[in-house]
């Protein structure tokens, strides 16, 4: 109804002219971009990103290896079918902070989008875990006693991460779909999904494991991404005296809202 009373003042034409511009002026402004006739690609770093030097460097070398890539992809492409371009191709890769924990370590989700004229864009993340004082990125190995393939720690994180999705999925109505999807989920850290340090209720902690699961990976296209949450308590015998003095506290009601 605003929108409407609005443009019964200023006349429609304008009201849409000033909510498009509302709207780009709230789009980030890329930190990288490529832009021809045939593809468009663009990098995105957030302010939590841009706040550590290092870090926005890493990210920022990495996003542009990857626009690069794909633009050359797409030439090559389009060389031998141009029918395929008949709108040009779009890339775009975002790299939001997720968590900063004991102002060390520092979550990221690494989205990217992806439409090249097929039925519907594509997207799927990855995550980066950077530990500020060795500034570089890390994996989640230091936390636990053992990360061993199909071993104990491992085993715990994927019974953690099913129960999770189950209920997320009875939660959609989705459930009983796609169940050998995600009981092909394997104990292996490199398998097991992009996994993040969930934030918490008590300061400087982390409340669990968050692992992200892009629309495909454990349901259909229409269910969309899917994050499954494993408190710190589930895995609190598998801690090394680093992971135990990281670990606390409880997921916070935002983080469980957060949009999948």
């Amino acid at each position: 109804m605003a929108f409407v009373t609005f443009a019964r003042t200023i006349g429609f034409a304008g009201a849409i002219a000033c909510a498009a511009t509302l709207a780009s002026a709230a789009d980030p402004k890329p930190d990288f971009s490529i832009k021809t006739k045939w593809v468009e690609a663009s990098v995105i770093l957030d302010a939590g990103v841009k706040a550590d030097p290092a870090l926005a460097a890493n990210c920022l070398t990495e996003g542009k290896a990857w626009a690069t890539k794909n633009k050359a992809d797409a030439d090559k492409e389009r060389k031998q079918d141009p029918d395929l371009f008949r709108n040009a191709w779009s890339y775009e890769r975002k790299y939001e902070t997720r968590s900063v924990i004991d102002g060390r370590y520092i979550s990221i989700i690494r989205a990217d989008y992806e439409y090249t004229g097929g039925a519907h864009p594509n997207s799927t993340s990855d995550t980066i875990l950077w530990d500020k004082s060795a500034n570089k990125r890390i994996s989640i190995r230091p936390f636990f006693t053992e990360t061993a393939d199909n071993g104990p720690t491992l085993k715990a994180m994927r019974q953690g991460v099913i129960a999770s999705l189950a209920a997320e999925k009875k939660k959609r109505g989705a459930e009983g779909t796609d169940a050998s999807a995600i009981e092909g989920i394997e104990p292996k850290l490199l398998k097991i999904g992009p996994v993040a340090l969930a934030p918490s209720t008590e300061q400087g902690k982390s409340s669990g494991l968050n692992f992200y699961y892009a629309p495909y990976a454990v349901g259909s296209y229409a269910e969309g991404e899917y994050i499954a949450f494993v408190p710190w308590e589930t895995l609190k015998p598998y801690l090394t005296p680093e992971g135990a003095r990281i670990f606390g506290g409880a997921r916070p009601k935002g983080d469980e809202d957060r949009p999948q």
